[in-house]
Protein backbone atom coordinates (compact mmCIF):
# COMPACT_ATOMS: atom_id res chain seq x y z
CA UNK A 1 0.00 0.00 0.00
CA UNK A 2 1.55 3.29 -0.76
CA UNK A 3 2.89 5.46 2.29
CA UNK A 4 0.47 8.21 1.60
CA UNK A 5 -2.78 6.23 2.17
CA UNK A 6 -1.93 4.44 5.26
CA UNK A 7 -3.59 5.86 8.47
CA UNK A 8 -1.57 8.65 9.64
CA UNK A 9 -0.63 7.07 13.25
CA UNK A 10 -0.33 3.32 12.89
CA UNK A 11 1.14 2.43 16.45
CA UNK A 12 4.53 0.85 14.84
CA UNK A 13 8.01 0.70 14.81
CA UNK A 14 9.62 2.01 12.06
CA UNK A 15 12.77 -0.39 11.50
CA UNK A 16 15.33 -0.13 8.10
CA UNK A 17 12.70 0.69 5.93
CA UNK A 18 9.70 -1.17 7.43
CA UNK A 19 6.77 -0.49 9.70
CA UNK A 20 6.32 -3.50 11.93
CA UNK A 21 3.46 -3.71 15.26
CA UNK A 22 5.95 -4.49 17.95
CA UNK A 23 5.42 -7.76 19.45
CA UNK A 24 5.98 -6.76 23.26
CA UNK A 25 2.76 -4.85 24.06
CA UNK A 26 0.40 -2.08 23.40
CA UNK A 27 -0.03 1.31 25.76
CA UNK A 28 -2.14 4.23 24.57
CA UNK A 29 -0.71 8.15 24.82
CA UNK A 30 -2.06 10.40 27.58
CA UNK A 31 -3.31 13.58 27.53
CA UNK A 32 -1.61 15.77 30.70
CA UNK A 33 -5.18 18.38 30.53
CA UNK A 34 -7.72 15.85 30.54
CA UNK A 35 -5.98 13.24 32.50
CA UNK A 36 -7.21 10.34 29.55
CA UNK A 37 -5.63 8.10 27.94
CA UNK A 38 -6.21 8.09 23.82
CA UNK A 39 -6.15 5.92 20.77
CA UNK A 40 -4.56 4.22 19.03
CA UNK A 41 -2.69 1.54 20.55
CA UNK A 42 0.69 1.93 20.27
CA UNK A 43 2.80 -1.05 20.56
CA UNK A 44 5.92 -1.46 22.01
CA UNK A 45 9.33 -3.56 20.38
CA UNK A 46 10.63 -7.37 21.30
CA UNK A 47 14.44 -7.59 21.99
CA UNK A 48 14.22 -9.44 18.84
CA UNK A 49 12.76 -6.27 16.67
CA UNK A 50 15.54 -4.45 18.34
CA UNK A 51 18.37 -6.31 17.55
CA UNK A 52 16.78 -6.35 13.82
CA UNK A 53 16.99 -2.38 13.94
CA UNK A 54 20.57 -2.57 15.30
CA UNK A 55 22.14 -5.27 13.00
CA UNK A 56 20.55 -2.96 9.63
CA UNK A 57 22.02 0.18 11.25
CA UNK A 58 25.21 -1.55 11.62
CA UNK A 59 25.23 -2.79 7.82
CA UNK A 60 24.12 0.60 6.29
CA UNK A 61 26.94 2.36 8.23
CA UNK A 62 29.58 1.89 5.53
CA UNK A 63 27.42 3.23 2.55
CA UNK A 64 25.57 5.73 3.98
CA UNK A 65 28.95 7.05 5.83
CA UNK A 66 30.17 7.39 2.33
CA UNK A 67 27.57 9.04 0.78
CA UNK A 68 29.17 12.60 -0.80
CA UNK A 69 29.04 15.54 1.21
CA UNK A 70 26.01 16.65 -1.49
CA UNK A 71 24.24 13.96 -1.20
CA UNK A 72 23.80 14.03 2.76
CA UNK A 73 23.51 17.54 2.39
CA UNK A 74 21.07 16.95 0.42
CA UNK A 75 19.07 14.22 2.53
CA UNK A 76 19.05 16.48 5.03
CA UNK A 77 17.38 19.17 2.90
CA UNK A 78 14.37 16.81 1.89
CA UNK A 79 13.84 15.84 5.46
CA UNK A 80 13.25 19.46 6.23
CA UNK A 81 11.02 19.74 3.21
CA UNK A 82 8.61 16.39 4.74
CA UNK A 83 8.36 17.78 7.98
CA UNK A 84 7.40 21.71 6.64
CA UNK A 85 4.99 19.71 4.42
CA UNK A 86 3.24 17.93 7.77
CA UNK A 87 -0.10 19.33 8.06
CA UNK A 88 -1.90 20.23 11.44
CA UNK A 89 -2.28 16.87 12.74
CA UNK A 90 0.97 16.95 14.07
CA UNK A 91 0.31 19.88 16.05
CA UNK A 92 -3.21 18.66 17.07
CA UNK A 93 -1.16 15.23 18.12
CA UNK A 94 1.23 17.10 20.08
CA UNK A 95 -0.57 18.91 21.76
CA UNK A 96 -3.02 16.25 22.92
CA UNK A 97 0.71 14.40 23.94
CA UNK A 98 2.05 17.49 25.49
CA UNK A 99 -0.57 19.82 26.63
CA UNK A 100 1.82 22.51 25.21
CA UNK A 101 -0.21 25.86 23.22
CA UNK A 102 -0.20 25.72 19.01
CA UNK A 103 2.86 28.17 19.38
CA UNK A 104 5.24 26.25 21.46
CA UNK A 105 4.52 23.16 18.88
CA UNK A 106 4.86 25.47 16.09
CA UNK A 107 7.99 27.07 17.23
CA UNK A 108 9.46 23.47 17.76
CA UNK A 109 8.53 22.27 13.97
CA UNK A 110 10.04 25.35 12.30
CA UNK A 111 13.30 24.76 14.90
CA UNK A 112 13.46 21.46 13.14
CA UNK A 113 13.59 22.50 9.52
CA UNK A 114 16.06 24.98 10.19
CA UNK A 115 18.29 23.25 12.29
CA UNK A 116 18.31 20.86 9.44
CA UNK A 117 19.26 23.89 6.70
CA UNK A 118 21.87 24.96 9.24
CA UNK A 119 23.53 21.52 9.42
CA UNK A 120 22.49 20.96 5.35
CA UNK A 121 25.14 23.82 4.78
CA UNK A 122 27.70 22.51 7.37
CA UNK A 123 27.97 19.24 5.50
CA UNK A 124 28.30 20.84 2.31
CA UNK A 125 31.00 23.48 3.57
CA UNK A 126 33.05 20.03 4.63
CA UNK A 127 34.46 22.20 7.61
CA UNK A 128 33.65 19.47 9.80
CA UNK A 129 35.87 17.52 8.49
CA UNK A 130 38.75 19.69 9.53
CA UNK A 131 41.14 18.61 7.32
CA UNK A 132 44.94 18.97 7.36
CA UNK A 133 47.68 18.22 5.25
CA UNK A 134 51.69 17.45 5.55
CA UNK A 135 53.14 16.77 2.21
CA UNK A 136 55.95 14.83 2.50
CA UNK A 137 59.48 15.86 2.51
CA UNK A 138 61.54 12.96 1.19
CA UNK A 139 64.79 15.29 2.12
CA UNK A 140 64.74 15.97 5.26
CA UNK A 141 67.03 15.54 7.57
CA UNK A 142 67.63 14.14 9.56
CA UNK A 143 64.46 11.87 8.96
CA UNK A 144 62.47 12.30 6.00
CA UNK A 145 58.76 13.60 6.67
CA UNK A 146 55.97 11.24 4.93
CA UNK A 147 53.18 12.18 3.29
CA UNK A 148 50.05 12.91 5.79
CA UNK A 149 46.39 13.30 5.74
CA UNK A 150 43.95 14.61 8.55
CA UNK A 151 40.27 14.02 8.61
CA UNK A 152 36.88 13.30 10.34
CA UNK A 153 34.78 10.28 9.97
CA UNK A 154 31.42 9.11 10.95
CA UNK A 155 32.01 7.36 14.57
CA UNK A 156 28.95 4.44 14.19
CA UNK A 157 25.74 4.12 14.17
CA UNK A 158 24.39 5.91 17.16
CA UNK A 159 21.45 5.79 19.50
CA UNK A 160 19.25 8.57 20.36
CA UNK A 161 16.98 8.90 23.22
CA UNK A 162 14.33 11.04 22.58
CA UNK A 163 13.28 13.62 25.67
CA UNK A 164 9.56 14.48 27.48
CA UNK A 165 10.02 18.56 27.03
CA UNK A 166 10.76 18.86 23.31
CA UNK A 167 8.76 16.54 21.27
CA UNK A 168 9.57 18.00 18.31
CA UNK A 169 13.20 20.03 18.73
CA UNK A 170 14.45 17.07 21.21
CA UNK A 171 13.15 14.11 19.92
CA UNK A 172 13.27 12.04 16.43
CA UNK A 173 14.37 14.91 14.28
CA UNK A 174 15.70 16.82 17.09
CA UNK A 175 19.93 17.75 17.54
CA UNK A 176 21.04 14.56 18.60
CA UNK A 177 19.66 12.70 15.66
CA UNK A 178 20.14 15.65 12.59
CA UNK A 179 24.12 15.89 14.06
CA UNK A 180 24.74 12.30 13.73
CA UNK A 181 23.24 12.13 10.55
CA UNK A 182 25.17 14.74 9.75
CA UNK A 183 28.01 13.07 10.46
CA UNK A 184 27.55 10.12 8.69
CA UNK A 185 26.36 7.81 11.13
CA UNK A 186 22.78 5.81 11.01
CA UNK A 187 20.15 6.41 13.82
CA UNK A 188 18.01 4.51 16.09
CA UNK A 189 16.06 6.95 17.86
CA UNK A 190 14.39 5.35 21.24
CA UNK A 191 11.07 7.46 21.01
CA UNK A 192 9.79 8.99 24.18
CA UNK A 193 6.61 7.30 25.32
CA UNK A 194 4.93 10.32 26.50
CA UNK A 195 4.35 11.70 22.76
CA UNK A 196 4.66 8.26 20.79
CA UNK A 197 2.29 9.72 17.57
CA UNK A 198 4.28 12.45 17.40
CA UNK A 199 7.69 10.57 16.77
CA UNK A 200 5.73 8.29 14.52
CA UNK A 201 4.37 11.31 12.40
CA UNK A 202 7.67 12.57 12.40
CA UNK A 203 9.27 9.61 11.44
CA UNK A 204 7.06 9.32 8.38
CA UNK A 205 8.50 12.48 7.08
CA UNK A 206 11.93 10.58 7.71
CA UNK A 207 11.04 7.31 5.63
CA UNK A 208 9.55 9.50 3.01
CA UNK A 209 12.75 11.39 2.58
CA UNK A 210 15.39 8.24 2.94
CA UNK A 211 12.70 7.04 -0.01
CA UNK A 212 13.37 10.14 -2.08
CA UNK A 213 16.70 10.60 -1.75
CA UNK A 214 17.65 6.41 -1.73
CA UNK A 215 19.67 5.82 1.46
CA UNK A 216 20.13 2.41 2.63
CA UNK A 217 17.60 1.22 4.82
CA UNK A 218 18.59 1.07 8.15
CA UNK A 219 19.76 4.93 7.99
CA UNK A 220 17.08 5.35 10.38
CA UNK A 221 15.12 3.79 12.65
CA UNK A 222 12.78 4.55 15.83
CA UNK A 223 11.48 2.24 18.30
CA UNK A 224 9.89 2.35 21.51
CA UNK A 225 10.06 0.07 24.59
CA UNK A 226 8.80 -0.44 28.29
CA UNK A 227 10.96 0.30 30.92
CA UNK A 228 15.01 0.42 30.98
CA UNK A 229 15.55 -2.83 29.24
CA UNK A 230 15.17 -1.21 25.67
CA UNK A 231 17.98 1.28 26.47
CA UNK A 232 20.13 -1.44 28.23
CA UNK A 233 20.10 -3.61 25.57
CA UNK A 234 20.87 -0.55 22.70
CA UNK A 235 23.30 0.21 24.48
CA UNK A 236 25.20 -2.76 25.30
CA UNK A 237 24.99 -3.84 21.60
CA UNK A 238 28.24 -3.79 19.75
CA UNK A 239 26.82 -2.60 16.77
CA UNK A 240 26.56 0.61 18.21
CA UNK A 241 29.36 3.50 18.95
CA UNK A 242 27.70 6.19 20.72
CA UNK A 243 24.69 7.63 22.80
CA UNK A 244 22.80 11.07 22.55
CA UNK A 245 20.52 11.39 25.87
CA UNK A 246 19.07 14.25 27.25
CA UNK A 247 16.56 13.35 30.43
CA UNK A 248 17.55 13.14 34.56
CA UNK A 249 20.54 12.70 35.68
CA UNK A 250 19.57 8.90 37.19
CA UNK A 251 19.02 8.09 33.62
CA UNK A 252 21.89 10.00 32.20
CA UNK A 253 24.27 7.75 34.57
CA UNK A 254 22.82 4.49 34.30
CA UNK A 255 23.67 4.64 30.13
CA UNK A 256 26.55 5.98 31.30
CA UNK A 257 27.53 3.22 33.22
CA UNK A 258 26.83 0.38 30.78
CA UNK A 259 28.51 2.26 28.32
CA UNK A 260 31.63 2.17 30.47
CA UNK A 261 31.13 -1.62 31.32
CA UNK A 262 31.13 -3.06 27.39
CA UNK A 263 33.70 -4.88 26.27
CA UNK A 264 34.18 -1.82 23.83
CA UNK A 265 33.55 1.15 25.96
CA UNK A 266 31.52 4.00 24.52
CA UNK A 267 30.70 7.72 24.52
CA UNK A 268 27.59 8.42 26.00
CA UNK A 269 26.56 12.18 25.54
CA UNK A 270 24.07 12.81 27.82
CA UNK A 271 22.50 16.53 28.79
CA UNK A 272 20.89 16.27 32.95
CA UNK A 273 20.31 18.31 35.25
CA UNK A 274 20.71 21.74 36.13
CA UNK A 275 19.38 24.83 38.23
CA UNK A 276 20.52 27.52 36.06
CA UNK A 277 21.97 30.18 38.67
CA UNK A 278 21.30 33.73 38.74
CA UNK A 279 23.10 36.75 40.52
CA UNK A 280 21.43 39.42 41.24
CA UNK A 281 24.08 42.00 41.80
CA UNK A 282 22.86 44.89 44.50
CA UNK A 283 23.32 48.03 42.15
CA UNK A 284 21.30 46.41 39.20
CA UNK A 285 18.77 45.72 41.25
CA UNK A 286 18.32 48.50 42.98
CA UNK A 287 18.05 50.16 39.16
CA UNK A 288 15.78 47.65 37.47
CA UNK A 289 14.43 45.66 40.11
CA UNK A 290 10.35 45.17 38.78
CA UNK A 291 11.56 45.28 34.80
CA UNK A 292 14.34 41.87 35.97
CA UNK A 293 11.32 40.88 38.17
CA UNK A 294 9.64 40.10 34.88
CA UNK A 295 11.98 38.61 32.90
CA UNK A 296 12.30 35.82 35.60
CA UNK A 297 8.83 35.46 36.05
CA UNK A 298 8.43 35.23 32.62
CA UNK A 299 11.33 32.84 32.08
CA UNK A 300 10.97 30.00 35.11
CA UNK A 301 7.12 29.99 34.35
CA UNK A 302 7.56 29.35 30.08
CA UNK A 303 6.70 25.76 29.76
CA UNK A 304 5.56 25.08 33.12
CA UNK A 305 9.57 25.45 33.80
CA UNK A 306 10.07 22.30 31.79
CA UNK A 307 12.92 23.54 30.41
CA UNK A 308 16.92 21.95 30.59
CA UNK A 309 17.91 26.00 31.61
CA UNK A 310 14.63 27.41 33.08
CA UNK A 311 16.07 29.32 36.12
CA UNK A 312 16.04 27.37 39.19
CA UNK A 313 18.25 29.30 41.64
CA UNK A 314 18.66 33.15 42.34
CA UNK A 315 21.44 34.06 44.55
CA UNK A 316 21.13 37.84 46.11
CA UNK A 317 22.97 40.05 48.66
CA UNK A 318 20.19 41.54 51.21
CA UNK A 319 19.20 45.05 50.12
CA UNK A 320 15.85 47.03 50.07
CA UNK A 321 16.10 46.67 46.39
CA UNK A 322 15.99 42.45 46.71
CA UNK A 323 12.11 43.04 48.73
CA UNK A 324 11.40 45.41 45.35
CA UNK A 325 12.22 42.32 43.60
CA UNK A 326 10.58 39.68 45.79
CA UNK A 327 7.38 42.27 45.43
CA UNK A 328 6.90 42.55 42.04
CA UNK A 329 8.09 38.72 41.32
CA UNK A 330 4.89 37.97 43.85
CA UNK A 331 2.71 40.08 41.83
CA UNK A 332 3.29 39.12 38.30
CA UNK A 333 3.40 35.17 39.56
CA UNK A 334 -0.31 35.96 41.19
CA UNK A 335 -1.39 36.58 37.71
CA UNK A 336 0.30 33.24 36.27
CA UNK A 337 -2.35 30.24 36.05
CA UNK A 338 -1.48 26.75 36.81
CA UNK A 339 0.36 25.26 34.01
CA UNK A 340 0.42 21.54 33.27
CA UNK A 341 3.44 19.28 33.67
CA UNK A 342 4.21 16.72 30.48
CA UNK A 343 2.96 13.45 32.08
CA UNK A 344 2.34 11.68 35.14
CA UNK A 345 5.67 10.78 35.87
CA UNK A 346 7.22 14.36 35.75
CA UNK A 347 4.06 15.54 37.43
CA UNK A 348 4.88 13.06 40.62
CA UNK A 349 8.36 14.22 40.89
CA UNK A 350 7.74 17.65 40.69
CA UNK A 351 5.19 17.80 43.40
CA UNK A 352 7.60 15.34 45.53
CA UNK A 353 10.62 17.59 45.18
CA UNK A 354 8.81 20.84 45.62
CA UNK A 355 6.94 19.26 48.96
CA UNK A 356 10.88 17.90 49.98
CA UNK A 357 12.26 21.97 49.43
CA UNK A 358 9.15 23.00 51.70
CA UNK A 359 9.44 20.94 54.44
CA UNK A 360 12.92 21.77 54.46
CA UNK A 361 14.19 23.53 57.81
CA UNK A 362 14.88 27.75 56.94
CA UNK A 363 13.09 27.48 53.20
CA UNK A 364 9.62 29.54 53.46
CA UNK A 365 7.68 30.14 50.55
CA UNK A 366 7.16 33.83 49.09
CA UNK A 367 5.18 33.87 45.98
CA UNK A 368 2.65 31.73 44.42
CA UNK A 369 1.02 31.25 40.98
CA UNK A 370 -2.35 31.10 40.86
CA UNK A 371 -4.22 27.62 42.29
CA UNK A 372 -4.99 24.52 40.71
CA UNK A 373 -8.41 24.50 40.35
CA UNK A 374 -8.11 21.14 37.77
CA UNK A 375 -9.39 18.21 39.04
CA UNK A 376 -7.93 16.11 35.87
CA UNK A 377 -4.24 16.22 34.23
CA UNK A 378 -1.22 17.45 35.48
CA UNK A 379 -1.83 20.82 36.86
CA UNK A 380 0.67 22.33 39.16
CA UNK A 381 1.09 25.80 40.94
CA UNK A 382 4.31 28.35 40.23
CA UNK A 383 6.25 28.89 43.42
CA UNK A 384 9.16 31.07 44.57
CA UNK A 385 10.95 29.78 47.56
CA UNK A 386 13.20 31.31 50.13
CA UNK A 387 16.21 30.13 52.04
CA UNK A 388 19.29 31.93 53.94
CA UNK A 389 23.12 31.27 52.26
CA UNK A 390 24.30 29.10 55.49
CA UNK A 391 21.15 26.87 54.90
CA UNK A 392 21.37 26.30 51.57
CA UNK A 393 25.24 25.74 51.80
CA UNK A 394 24.71 22.79 54.69
CA UNK A 395 22.07 21.22 52.08
CA UNK A 396 23.09 19.06 48.93
CA UNK A 397 19.01 18.26 48.74
CA UNK A 398 18.39 21.60 47.66
CA UNK A 399 21.57 22.01 44.96
CA UNK A 400 19.13 19.22 43.25
CA UNK A 401 17.36 20.40 40.36
CA UNK A 402 13.10 20.57 40.99
CA UNK A 403 12.25 19.82 36.90
CA UNK A 404 9.10 22.64 36.94
CA UNK A 405 8.33 25.86 37.73
CA UNK A 406 9.96 25.68 41.36
CA UNK A 407 12.71 28.28 42.04
CA UNK A 408 14.36 29.29 45.44
CA UNK A 409 16.47 32.39 46.20
CA UNK A 410 19.40 32.35 48.38
CA UNK A 411 19.74 35.71 49.88
CA UNK A 412 23.30 36.51 51.09
CA UNK A 413 24.39 38.44 53.69
CA UNK A 414 27.73 39.71 51.32
CA UNK A 415 29.85 39.23 48.03
CA UNK A 416 31.73 36.46 49.92
CA UNK A 417 28.33 34.44 50.56
CA UNK A 418 27.80 34.84 47.01
CA UNK A 419 30.63 33.42 46.03
CA UNK A 420 30.26 30.81 48.67
CA UNK A 421 27.22 29.86 47.49
CA UNK A 422 28.25 29.37 43.76
CA UNK A 423 31.84 27.97 45.08
CA UNK A 424 28.85 24.55 46.32
CA UNK A 425 27.08 23.87 43.11
CA UNK A 426 27.74 20.74 41.02
CA UNK A 427 28.05 21.26 37.03
CA UNK A 428 25.62 23.58 35.50
CA UNK A 429 24.33 24.25 31.76
CA UNK A 430 23.84 27.81 32.15
CA UNK A 431 24.52 30.55 34.94
CA UNK A 432 23.23 34.18 34.50
CA UNK A 433 24.97 37.69 35.98
CA UNK A 434 22.39 40.55 36.28
CA UNK A 435 24.65 43.52 36.71
CA UNK A 436 25.56 46.50 35.11
CA UNK A 437 29.65 46.82 33.69
CA UNK A 438 30.61 48.39 36.84
CA UNK A 439 29.59 45.51 38.84
CA UNK A 440 30.86 43.12 36.14
CA UNK A 441 33.90 44.89 36.38
CA UNK A 442 34.85 45.25 39.94
CA UNK A 443 33.54 41.34 40.34
CA UNK A 444 35.80 39.75 38.44
CA UNK A 445 36.21 36.50 40.82
CA UNK A 446 32.30 35.91 40.56
CA UNK A 447 32.41 36.04 36.88
CA UNK A 448 35.95 33.72 37.07
CA UNK A 449 33.90 30.99 39.44
CA UNK A 450 30.65 30.90 37.85
CA UNK A 451 32.16 30.42 34.19
CA UNK A 452 34.24 27.69 36.18
CA UNK A 453 30.39 26.06 36.71
CA UNK A 454 28.75 26.29 33.48
CA UNK A 455 28.44 25.73 29.86
CA UNK A 456 26.69 29.31 28.62
CA UNK A 457 27.32 32.60 30.90
CA UNK A 458 24.36 35.00 30.31
CA UNK A 459 24.89 38.55 31.20
CA UNK A 460 21.83 40.68 31.57
CA UNK A 461 19.34 38.07 30.02
CA UNK A 462 18.04 34.78 31.07
CA UNK A 463 18.71 31.55 30.09
CA UNK A 464 15.57 30.10 28.45
CA UNK A 465 15.46 29.94 24.29
CA UNK A 466 18.65 27.99 23.44
CA UNK A 467 19.73 29.58 20.11
CA UNK A 468 20.60 26.86 17.41
CA UNK A 469 23.53 28.53 15.96
CA UNK A 470 27.62 28.19 15.56
CA UNK A 471 28.42 29.76 18.87
CA UNK A 472 25.68 27.57 20.80
CA UNK A 473 26.84 25.46 24.12
CA UNK A 474 24.54 23.43 25.23
CA UNK A 475 26.15 21.18 27.70
CA UNK A 476 28.39 21.90 30.63
CA UNK A 477 30.45 20.47 33.86
CA UNK A 478 29.28 17.18 35.02
CA UNK A 479 26.85 16.43 36.08
CA UNK A 480 25.41 19.17 33.72
CA UNK A 481 26.04 16.80 30.95
CA UNK A 482 28.65 13.87 30.82
CA UNK A 483 31.62 15.75 28.71
CA UNK A 484 31.88 19.30 29.39
CA UNK A 485 34.08 19.89 26.43
CA UNK A 486 30.70 19.21 24.12
CA UNK A 487 27.80 20.53 23.16
CA UNK A 488 24.76 19.05 22.35
CA UNK A 489 22.97 22.11 20.28
CA UNK A 490 24.49 23.79 17.59
CA UNK A 491 26.79 23.57 14.82
CA UNK A 492 29.32 22.36 17.19
CA UNK A 493 27.36 18.94 18.45
CA UNK A 494 28.29 17.31 15.08
CA UNK A 495 31.92 16.56 17.17
CA UNK A 496 30.30 14.28 19.19
CA UNK A 497 29.67 11.78 16.35
CA UNK A 498 33.06 12.11 14.53
CA UNK A 499 36.73 10.77 14.96
CA UNK A 500 39.61 11.53 13.60
CA UNK A 501 41.84 9.40 10.85
CA UNK A 502 45.46 10.05 9.79
CA UNK A 503 46.10 8.64 6.45
CA UNK A 504 49.96 8.19 5.77
CA UNK A 505 51.40 7.52 2.30
CA UNK A 506 47.95 6.56 0.69
CA UNK A 507 48.35 6.70 -2.99
CA UNK A 508 46.09 9.40 -4.74
CA UNK A 509 43.51 6.84 -5.72
CA UNK A 510 42.48 5.53 -2.92
CA UNK A 511 42.55 9.08 -0.92
CA UNK A 512 38.61 10.37 -0.46
CA UNK A 513 38.03 13.31 -2.04
CA UNK A 514 38.22 15.63 0.69
CA UNK A 515 42.00 15.03 0.60
CA UNK A 516 42.71 14.38 -3.30
CA UNK A 517 45.38 16.94 -4.13
CA UNK A 518 43.20 18.42 -6.53
CA UNK A 519 40.85 19.38 -4.17
CA UNK A 520 37.74 18.73 -6.23
CA UNK A 521 35.38 19.22 -3.72
CA UNK A 522 37.09 22.98 -2.84
CA UNK A 523 37.02 22.80 0.32
CA UNK A 524 39.17 25.00 2.97
CA UNK A 525 41.96 22.64 4.34
CA UNK A 526 45.43 23.37 6.18
CA UNK A 527 48.20 21.97 3.70
CA UNK A 528 51.52 22.89 5.55
CA UNK A 529 50.11 25.19 8.06
CA UNK A 530 48.33 27.28 5.30
CA UNK A 531 44.56 27.38 4.90
CA UNK A 532 43.84 27.22 1.58
CA UNK A 533 41.38 25.64 -0.96
CA UNK A 534 43.87 25.11 -3.58
CA UNK A 535 45.15 22.08 -5.52
CA UNK A 536 48.46 20.99 -4.31
CA UNK A 537 50.92 20.61 -7.29
CA UNK A 538 53.99 19.12 -7.05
Amino acid sequence: MPLLNQPLILGQQFIAGQWLMGEAGVFQSYNPITGQCFEPNMSYATPRQIEQALLKAKSAFVAYSNTSLLKRAEFLLVCADEVSKLDNRLVERAIQETGYSEDRILTEKKRIVYQLHLFADLVKSGDFLDIRINTALPNRTPTPRPDLRYVNKALGPVVVFGASNFPLAYSVLGGDTVSALAAGCPVIVKGHNSHAGTCEIIAQAIERAIQRCDMPNGTFSLLFGEGNDIGQQLVKSPHIKAVGFTGSTQGGKALMKTAEHRDEPIPVFAEMGSINPVVLLPDTLEKNAADIAKQFVESFTAGAGQFCVSPGLLIAIDTPALQVFIDNVSTALANKPANVMLNEGIHQSFQTSLNAMKAHDDVNVIALGQKVVQTEGCFTQATLLQTQANSFLMSESLKEEAFGHAAILVVCKNMSDVLKVIESLPGQLSGTIQGDETELVKHQELITQLSEKVGRLVVNNFPTGVEVCEAMVHGGPFPASSDTRFTSVGTASIQRFIRPICLQNTPEMLLPDSLKNANPLKLNRLVDGVYTRKSIDF
